[in-house]
């Protein structure tokens, strides 16, 4: 018996020991969408700052695929113990778009949210529409006519989209690509006459006079992205559409070490630099108070992204 209880009481201070020194190995960041976007450009920089604050190596391994469910189930799948870290937005989003997927909320615990934003409708800069009232006006009186160009199902423009139809009270014709980079060519091309795309996609075209930014999809004008107005100010009042990029790690990670990565990623993001950084793709760092707080906040909004998926009835099998 007493050779049991030295047993047990070793694994279990070995284990503290661990958590208090935690991390003593590289921990990696796991995206679920390829490099070059908002998902793998908040992935690669949290690295960076939770590498520095942490005093550890932090990778980035790009998993990705149906609409980050393959590198979520991966994550909901892995040991927990703070070396495998999910980059991800609200799981409701392909809660709500896939019948059998192979995790659920239970099987994360939220760590903190990296950078918040908002998309851009876009028209080709030849576009008849010189304005968002033009566009929803010629869309109300032409339902399916006007062909939009959405980057997959479940992305942050689709469900701006769905959105933007709810509100405005029009019907569009989405064409789902692989992305926001051939969404942009068949909006160029012509063959689709508008697009909702996160800021980083469709900046180098605004600047080159190639697109015509008509909203950003926040009630109010964003800082982030100057010259766009806001919903209100462009005449539709109500809609709102914004994405966010958060840490997950897999369900029974100790909290210490949630913690540790929580106050990790809120140092990093805090600095001025790191700030100016996603300023400038359109988005604000926008760190949880708490662990505890970022799983609240999931919880709520995660109605709303189902009421938004269920209204322009999108399903993937």
């Amino acid at each position: 018996m007493k050779g049991i209880i030295g047993f047990t009481l070793l694994a279990v201070s070995t284990a503290l020991y661990a958590q208090a020194d935690y991390p003593v190995k590289p921990i990696r960041i796991i995206v679920g969408y390829p490099p070059g976007g908002s998902g793998d450009f908040t992935t690669r920089l949290i690295a960076d700052e939770l590498g520095k604050e942490l005093k550890a190596t932090v990778l980035v391994e790009n998993k990705p695929g149906a609409g980050g469910s393959i590198a979520s189930e991966f994550v909901a799948k892995s040991v927990p113990d703070g070396y495998t870290i999910l980059n991800q937005g609200n799981h409701a989003i392909n809660k709500n778009l896939y019948k059998n997927l192979a995790y659920d909320f239970k099987d994360f615990i939220p760590v903190s949210r990296v950078a918040n934003g908002a998309t851009v409708l876009v028209v080709r800069n030849d576009s008849p529409f010189k304005s968002l009232r033009e566009l929803v006006a010629f869309a109300r009186a032409n339902p399916g006519k006007l062909f939009n160009a959405a980057a997959g199902f479940g992305s942050a423009p689709h469900l701006a989209a769905c959105a933007f139809e709810a509100v405005a009270g029009v019907k569009v014709t989405s064409v789902q690509f692989k992305g926001g980079g051939p969404a942009s060519q068949s909006l160029l091309a012509g063959d689709t006459q508008m697009m909702f795309a996160t800021s980083p996609t469709v900046t180098g075209f605004i600047k080159g006079n190639r697109m015509r930014p008509l909203v950003v999809s926040l009630s109010k004008d964003s800082p982030s992205i100057p010259g766009v107005p806001g919903s209100e100010n462009a005449g539709l009042p109500g809609f709102e559409s914004t994405f966010w990029f958060g840490l997950h790690v897999p369900a029974g990670t100790p909290m210490e070490i949630v913690r540790k990565l929580h106050a990790a990623a809120v140092r990093g993001l805090s600095k001025p630099e790191v700030k100016e950084k996603i300023a400038s793709q359109g988005m604000d760092a926008l760190p949880s108070a708490s662990p505890e707080a970022f799983a609240a906040e999931i919880l709520a909004e995660a109605p709303r992204i189902e009421a938004a998926i269920r209204s322009c009835g999108a399903k993937v099998e």
